[in-house]
C-alpha cells in the first residue's frame, strides 16, 4: 500500500475555538425492562488511560453536555479520532480513504490519501491512532481487513505520512461485520477489534482472526502474555465490536453490535470466550461471559467508546445518541443528544478532561444535517 499525498489542498471546513467552559448535568433515560437502569450522578472530570495517545491542545476549550462546541464540519463518512500530543487532531474516513487533518487554529487539511484501501458497505479506511510517532489504521483491502502503521512526520499544519508498512493482514472481510476500532492500552500495547465478516461460526474458531479481539506488540509482533503465544487472538465470540475503552485501573470494555436482540457493553478478560454466534446477550451460559449492560439494538447499535469523568461514554449510531456508564455502576446509564446531532461514531478522551464525539450521519444510513458530519467537544 502506498499514499496518495495531498498537499496544499484548500481547507474544505473551519475549526471554532470555543468561548465557554460550562458542566452539564445527566439526564437519564429508562432502559429495557429485562435490564432497567438510570442514573443521575454527574460525572467529575478525569484523565484518560493512556495519556501520550490521547492528547489534545491546551488552547481548545470545550462547550457544555447539554450545548457542546463544534470543532469542525464537513467531514465525509469520517469514522475515527486520533489526538495529537502537540495539538489538533487526525481523522479516518471510511469511503475516501483520506487521513484529514484537524488544526487548532482553525482549518482543516487532507494530508495523504492510502492507496489500496477498498471501501463498500461497512467496510473501508476505518480506526486509527496515533502512538511514539506513528499513525496506525484499519484498512479494508482486496485481500481482506489489515492492520498497518507510518511514520507520522511534520508539525500542525505541515503533517505527512511516511511509507506504510504492514503489521497484521488476513484479516476476513465483508461487506458488513469488519470491526476495525483500533486502539493503545495502558500496558503499551496495540488492541484492535475485528468482526465476524458475515460467516458468524467465524467467531468461535481460534485459528481464525474474524470475530475477536486481537493484541499486538506495537511493530506487529506477537506478545509473550498473550492467552496463547503463538497467536493475536486475545478473546474470541464476538459478532461485529466496534468500541475500546480502559478505566483508571487499567480494566479494558468493549461494545459489540448484536443481531436483533442485543447489543452488548462487555469486560473484557484475556482468553474469555463472549459467546456469538451460540448466545446473543446475557445468557447465564457458564461457557461464556456475559455482558456487564445490553440494550435493543434501535436503542443502542454502539461504536467508539472514550473514559473520561469516571464514566464510559458510547457513541450510539442507529440510537443517535451519546451513552453515559459510570464506571462504579456498570449496570446503569443515562442517555444524551437523543436526536440531536444524528448518528454518533467515535468518542475520544482529552489530556484537559474534556471529551471530543464524531457524529456519523454520512454513512449511507442516516439523514445528514447541514455541515454533517462535525466534531462536537464538551466538559463531561
Amino acid at each position: 500500500m502506498s499514499l496518495r499525498r495531498r498537499r496544499g489542498v484548500a481547507p474544505p471546513v473551519g475549526l471554532a475555538l470555543v468561548l465557554a467552559l460550562a458542566l452539564a448535568a445527566c439526564v437519564p433515560v429508562e432502559q429495557p425492562a429485562e435490564r432497567p437502569a438510570t442514573s443521575t450522578d454527574p460525572a467529575a472530570t478525569g484523565a484518560p488511560a493512556v495519556p501520550d495517545a490521547s492528547a489534545s491542545p491546551s488552547s481548545i476549550r470545550t462547550g457544555s453536555l447539554e450545548s457542546p462546541e463544534t470543532l469542525a464540519t464537513g467531514l465525509e463518512s469520517p469514522w475515527s479520532i486520533a489526538l495529537l500530543p502537540d495539538g489538533g487532531a487526525l481523522v479516518s474516513e471510511r469511503d475516501s480513504a483520506r487521513i484529514v487533518e484537524v488544526r487548532p487554529e482553525g482549518s482543516t487539511d487532507p494530508i495523504a490519501e492510502l492507496e489500496g484501501v477498498v471501501p463498500g458497505g461497512e467496510g473501508g479506511l476505518l480506526g486509527i491512532a496515533a502512538r511514539d510517532g506513528h499513525l496506525y489504521w484499519y484498512a479494508t483491502r482486496s485481500d481482506g481487513n489489515a492492520i498497518l502503521r507510518a511514520t507520522l512526520e511534520g508539525a500542525v499544519g505541515e503533517r505527512s505520512l511516511g511509507e506504510p508498512e504492514e503489521l497484521l493482514t488476513g484479516i476476513p472481510a465483508a461487506r458488513n461485520h469488519n470491526g476495525g476500532r483500533i486502539a493503545f492500552g495502558p500496558d503499551g500495547m496495540l488492541y484492535a477489534t475485528t468482526g465476524d465478516a458475515g460467516v458468524p461460526t467465524r467467531a468461535q474458531d481460534p485459528a481464525s482472526l474474524a470475530g475477536k479481539i486481537l493484541r499486538l506488540e506495537p511493530d506487529g509482533s506477537l506478545p509473550a502474555d498473550n492467552p496463547d503465544p503463538g497467536s493475536p487472538v486475545y478473546t474470541l465470540g464476538h459478532r461485529n465490536p466496534q468500541g475500546l475503552a480502559w478505566s483508571d485501573d487499567g480494566a479494558l470494555f468493549a461494545t459489540e453490535f448484536g443481531q436483533d436482540t442485543w447489543d452488548e457493553l462487555n469486560a473484557i478478560e484475556a482468553g474469555a470466550n463472549y459467546g456469538w454466534p451460540v448466545v446473543e446477550g446475557a445468557a447465564g451460559d457458564r461457557r461464556f461471559v456475559d455482558p456487564v449492560q445490553q440494550w435493543r439494538p434501535a436503542e443502542a447499535s454502539p461504536s467508539g467508546m472514550a473514559f473520561a469523568g469516571d464514566a464510559l461514554w458510547i457513541a450510539n449510531l442507529r440510537g443517535q445518541s451519546l451513552r453515559r456508564v459510570p464506571i462504579d455502576d456498570l449496570a446503569v446509564s443515562s442517555v444524551h443528544w437523543q436526536g440531536e446531532h444524528g448518528r454518533m461514531r467515535d468518542v475520544v478522551a482529552a489530556l484537559d478532561g474534556s471529551v471530543w464525539a464524531l457524529t456519523g450521519s454520512t454513512d449511507g444510513r442516516g439523514r445528514p444535517a447541514e455541515g454533517d458530519d462535525r466534531i462536537l467537544a464538551f466538559a463531561p
